[in-house]
């Protein structure tokens, strides 16, 4: 006898739709509210010597679902959103958290359901501290528009090389004391002081992904083989791009990152050519980075991005740079499989500090 399910997540409860395939017994409900503690509780019920197997979408909270499975001997399958939500087809119904369970109940038992991938937990751990360090440094620019926007508000003297993030603070803090109003220098002193206290975590963040990456087998591959991939691109791409099986062709991880150009749009007012900016975030952004170094006169790739630089512009020279890097990256990667997840030499005490 086999199980086969969907379950649908939400904040507050987890629906779930079940079905004994040999019976046809059926069983619906809700498990509330969602947590670890009482999906735990619930996976209890099921016996292990039969196939008992889940489908549930990729959004947020599928990370504890998961793991509980694997705990509990249930054989979870995360499924894609949206490719999910276009096999329901035309909606003639309201649409609701048991219809949701049943569709990826019945997609998982007609096999076909769109998987995504399950990465392991490391990749998962490692994939947060990239995205928290892609978030403080967003907060910090924040911060630093805010003051600009301040100063250009009260007519200041141009800040110059009293620059926000790199400068002289004397001459900033001279400007600020002088020129602005009282309302104004607290504004400023206090972005700034928000700002040092990001630099602080963004300093400890950086070091610890630099350790990381130093230590995994698929990151060291990529910053021997890619001209411009540092620690942080590569692990990334590792996080992202890398385990066993993971691609079937290079322009599908392109695709998947986002860099590859939409064709149309459903309301029909985007103009063709944009970027479809589907995918990580955190990783769109370092390879854009990386791309960028192709324009420095020694780097191997200057006479591709120079050629697209002067036929467009220095950033569709560096999206082109960045897609080759894709691809690049996916080949060494799919050589490596999981192997790339491995952890070459254990950290040393300067890591160690910085993981604190």
């Amino acid at each position: 006898m086999s199980i086969v399910g969907g379950l649908d997540i939400h904040r507050n409860q987890l629906t779930f739709d079940y079905v004994e395939t040999e019976t046809g017994r059926q069983e619906r409900g809700r498990i509330a509210a969602a947590d670890r503690e009482r999906l735990a509780a619930w996976l209890t019920r099921f016996d292990m010597s039969t196939s008992v197997a889940f489908a549930l979408e990729g959004c947020t909270g599928w990370r504890y679902v998961v793991e509980e499975m694997h705990k509990a001997g249930v054989h979870p399958h995360l499924a894609e959103p949206a490719d999910t939500a276009a096999l329901r087809g035309p909606k003639r119904r309201a649409k609701t958290d048991k219809a949701d369970a049943k569709h990826l109940r019945e997609l998982l038992d007609a096999g076909r359901l769109p998987e995504c991938y399950i990465p392991p937990e490391p990749v998962l751990e490692w994939r947060a501290i990239l995205e928290l360090y892609s978030d403080l440094r967003a907060e910090h620019t924040g911060w630093a528009q805010r003051v600009h926007a301040t100063c250009f508000h009260q007519g200041t003297t141009a800040l110059g090389q009293a620059g926000v993030v790199r400068g002289s603070r004397e001459r900033l803090m001279r400007i600020v004391s002088e020129q602005l109003s009282p309302a104004g220098r607290l504004q400023v002193n206090t972005a700034l002081s928000v700002m040092d206290t990001l630099d602080e975590h963004l300093g400890r963040l950086r070091q610890r992904i630099v350790a990381t990456a130093r230590q995994v087998a698929g990151a060291q591959a990529l910053m021997d083989a890619i001209y411009g991939v540092g620690p942080m691109t590569s692990l990334a791409l590792v996080c992202w791009l890398g385990g066993a099986d993971r691609f079937s062709a290079s322009r599908k991880a392109v695709r998947f990152v986002g860099l590859d150009i939409t064709v149309r749009s459903s309301d029909s007012k985007r103009s063709p050519g944009r970027l479809s900016r589907q995918g990580p975030e955190v990783l769109r952004w370092l390879l854009f980075e990386a791309a960028k170094t192709s324009a420095r006169s020694h780097a191997p790739a200057h006479g591709y991005y120079t050629s697209v630089r002067e036929r467009y512009d220095g950033n569709r020279a560096a999206l082109s740079q960045a897609r080759r890097i894709v691809r690049h990256a996916v080949h060494i990667l799919t050589d490596l499989g999981d192997d790339a997840f491995t952890i070459t030499r254990q950290p040393t005490s300067s890591s160690a500090v910085a993981a604190r």
